[in-house]
């Protein structure tokens, strides 16, 4: 009786479609190099993964282009304008050195759901996050106090925004100095200026909320908190020398 052949990458061809699996389909060869040593402590070359994954027919779904529609609202005639300090450099070389903030939204049915959120360019932490039904300046206020709650010393923080109106309001611009931190913004109606925190609602979106029929606004604000906790905990950043966010902090701490 012939022998069939047998497929020597077929374990690592299983390993590769439990990973895709497992990231809803969202990650390309270099995240699956990057997850199968995690997980299994392979390490592949990533030409290998590739090839794999064409074997496999699996490709990462693209992220659609993400414009950003939630805060760009009529500022306050009142409302305080800040400079650009950032200037699209997103590197910082220290904790609490650089925060990007901003709010989005999600639909669910007839409802909305808006998330505030703010991320240290250090390390690419969400350090702080909030959610509410209404996108007023509550939702932002609430968010940064949460932020300050966790992160005492601030002192000479930039924090960046969009020209949003709850960023130009009389209540945001009292609270950023009392706590020694300085506020940026970005030109008017230019994304790119906040581009890192683009990136990160873009992955949310992508990856924890349009691969499901989300039919209320509690499973939405379930899947989104489920996500950050990944994206700080769980997901791996090459530019972290492939820790998470919560890794490469712990590190600098130990």
């Amino acid at each position: 009786m012939r022998r069939k052949d047998v497929d020597p990458d077929a374990d690592l061809k299983e390993k590769i479609l439990a990973i895709y699996d497992q990231r809803k389909k969202t990650v390309g060869y270099r995240r699956i190099q990057d997850e199968l040593y995690r997980q299994y402590g392979l390490c592949v070359n990533h030409k290998k993964v590739l090839r794999l994954m064409q074997e496999l027919g699996v490709k990462a779904i693209i992220r659609r282009k993400y414009v950003h529609r939630t805060t760009r609202e009529a500022v306050e005639s009142d409302g305080r304008i800040a400079e650009n300090l950032l200037q699209r450099d997103f590197n910082a070389t220290e904790p609490n050195q650089k925060w990007v903030t901003d709010v989005t939204q999600y639909r669910v049915l007839d409802d909305r759901i808006y998330l505030s959120a703010i991320k240290d360019l250090w390390n690419g932490e969400i350090v702080a996050y909030h959610i509410s039904n209404r996108n007023d300046n509550p939702l932002v206020l609430e968010t940064f106090r949460k932020a300050f709650e966790t992160h005492k010393d601030v002192t000479g923080l930039i924090v960046h925004s969009d020209q949003g109106s709850q960023y130009t309001s009389h209540a945001y611009h009292d609270m950023l100095p009392k706590v020694g931190a300085q506020i940026s913004m970005s030109r008017r109606g230019n994304c790119y200026d906040n581009a890192s925190m683009e990136s990160f609602f873009s992955h949310l979106k992508v990856e924890a909320l349009y691969p499901y029929d989300i039919r209320s606004i509690e499973e939405a604000q379930r899947r989104i908190e489920e996500f950050i906790h990944f994206y700080n905990d769980e997901r791996a950043q090459r530019k972290l020398n492939k820790l998470t966010p919560a890794e490469y902090r712990r590190q600098l701490a130990a």
